[in-house]
């Protein structure tokens, strides 16, 4: 007879057959039939790199990934990732290890609590239907776009499985038909498009799988495109100007701001996205369409839930032919423009702008981005290209967290298809990963990573260090990540003046083989133009604040 465990194996093989996990009480027989029955598994050496490297994984790739930890140690490490994939809606299934069926022992915590906490769904397995429960796992992670808990009783995983027979895995997973614009919505959302004289598409993450059919309206609406930072460049469109919100160029945000009416397919409007209320003009209508109930910013003029592709299809046929006047008369010429940077900044160190736009023409083209969060998180996506629709993730971002992009690579690295996975960290967020440099150095075939080491947590330098805060808590001694590259199988390289470049160029052109670490010396003075809208944004929530508590007191 089967185990519980290998009951497990078996039904989860042909879906996901990729595991991303960290050995302990609570998953060893998992884990050890998962091997026998020839998954392909990678070792981490942190538990919350089990759950990031699966979110990537399938971030690059459309497919579902495991991870896999123990019980209670082992399962908390883990809450940050877990919380992350579920405010990113990204599907994976975490198989843990669970107090036993008789209740929890001394080292146990109560871990459907914590999964009920990150939203996470919960499925606990039995002896009569492991497999099937564990099938409905995965068809619930796929159906409903979330990371999904599948939690073992440590009592039952070696135990022999009572199961005779799978369910169905497609009559599990079943959805209902994507939803269409009834043909109120399809009217009137068609009349403002026709009133248009400068329409503007915007979008996003949930919009990739539809790029043929947005396209295509944009062409016949005479529109402009631009992308969220996770769907940029998905249009090979003339009239595409590259990445939305924080991360555009002015001419970019020039070009938006003229825009009389901006149709959005399937992004979140954050406040990224929407330059803190600055990416619309005022006057202008904004029409959103997502598989969400309602609108997302509160600036939306006209919602509608639908999907992207059936939407911008149907529309297609709604609309009518627009003429070309505003788009052909747009200066598209320094639209992808952005400051090179000076060669040192004034304290001497290097300007992180000019050690983007010098890597952009010495890293391999045919690559893939994966990101960390902090202060310097737009200079990759900015500076950098990348090749194909699933092409750049920044797990961390959903959640607001630093230090999981760093096994983000780890998950990219199958996922790459043979292109080079580029990592762009700070020195704070690396620290927190530094367990899986081990881990990223043993399993990337091709892989740079650049830290934008400044001695410091720069998003909190500029934030909060320029409004009068202590500086000492942002403060991190200067780590020599070179040398700890060095050290464990890598190719460090230390720069610290443009010069130093050339050793990566040299560990390109020598075929791009292993992992290269870049240790870039970036100055903390220069402050990325997204940080001016947070801390421009900051200070009218500020003097909001006082003049309402003025008006207050005026009442008293």
């Amino acid at each position: 007879m089967s185990s519980v465990s290998a009951a497990i194996a078996h039904a989860l093989k042909p879906l996901a057959p990729r595991i991303f996990g960290l050995m302990g009480n609570g998953n060893a027989h998992f884990l050890d039939a998962a091997v026998r029955a020839g998954f392909d598994y990678t070792a981490v050496r942190h538990e919350s790199a089990a759950v990031s490297a699966a979110d990537a994984y399938f971030r690059i790739s459309n497919k579902l990934a495991i991870a896999s930890t123990t019980y209670g140690a082992g399962y908390t490490n883990t809450t940050t990732a877990l919380a992350e994939a579920a405010a990113a809606r990204t599907p994976l299934l975490f198989v843990t290890g669970d107090a036993p069926t008789s209740g929890l022992r001394g080292w146990d915590v109560d871990q459907p609590a914590i999964d009920a906490a990150v939203r996470a769904p919960r499925y606990v397995v039995d002896r009569n239907t492991p497999g099937a429960t564990a099938l409905e796992a995965a068809a619930h992670a796929l159906r409903e776009q979330l990371p999904v808990v599948l939690a073992i009783p440590y009592d039952l995983a070696a135990l022999d499985s009572l199961e005779e027979q799978l369910p169905d895995f497609a009559s599990l997973r079943s959805t209902p038909p994507a939803p269409q614009l009834n043909s109120t919505q399809l009217e009137q959302i068609a009349a403002k498009l026709n009133a248009s004289q400068r329409t503007h598409i915007l979008y996003g993450r949930g919009a990739i799988d539809a790029a043929e059919q947005v396209q295509a309206l944009a062409q016949k609406l005479g529109a402009t495109t631009s992308g969220t930072l996770l769907a940029r460049d998905l249009l090979d469109y003339e009239f595409d100007l590259g990445i939305t919100g924080g991360f555009s160029t002015e001419a970019n945000a020039a070009i938006i701001a003229q825009a009389d009416t901006v149709l959005v397919f399937g992004a979140s409007l954050n406040q990224f996205t929407m330059r803190f209320g600055e990416l619309v003009a005022d006057d202008a209508t904004l029409i959103q369409i997502d598989l969400g109930c309602a609108a997302t910013n509160p600036r939306v003029d006209y919602f509608a839930t639908g999907d992207a592709a059936l939407a911008a299809a149907d529309l297609l046929g709604a609309v009518e032919q627009a003429d070309d006047a505003w788009r052909a008369g747009l200066d598209l010429s320094e639209l992808r423009s952005r400051p090179a940077g000076d060669d040192q900044a004034s304290d001497g160190q290097l300007d992180p702008r000019r050690v983007a736009s010098e890597l952009q023409g010495i890293l391999p083209a045919n690559r893939v981005l994966v990101q960390d969060g902090g202060h310097f998180i737009g200079w990759g996506p900015m500076y950098w290209s990348t090749s194909g629709a699933r092409s750049l993730a920044c797990v961390g971002t959903a959640y607001q967290s630093i230090g999981l992009g760093i096994a983000s690579m780890v998950g990219a690295a199958p996922a790459a298809e043979g292109r080079t996975v580029v990592l762009a960290a700070g020195d704070g967020g690396f620290l927190m990963g530094l367990a899986d440099l081990e881990s990223i150095v043993r399993t990337v075939e091709s892989g740079v990573i650049v830290i934008y080491n400044d001695s410091a947590y720069g998003a909190e330098i500029h934030q909060y260090g320029s409004v009068g805060l202590h500086e000492d808590p942002m403060l991190i001694p200067t780590v020599d990540f070179a040398g700890i590259a060095n050290s464990m199988g890598a190719t460090g390289i230390r720069v610290g003046t443009l010069e130093d470049l050339a050793a990566v160029q040299q560990w390109v052109d020598a075929g791009a083989r292993g992992v290269c670490l870049v240790d870039a010396r970036v100055s903390t003075h220069v402050r990325a133009p997204y940080m001016e809208e947070v801390l421009s944004a900051n200070k009218k929530v500020a003097a909001a604040a006082a003049l309402q508590s003025g008006k207050g007191a005026g009442k008293r």
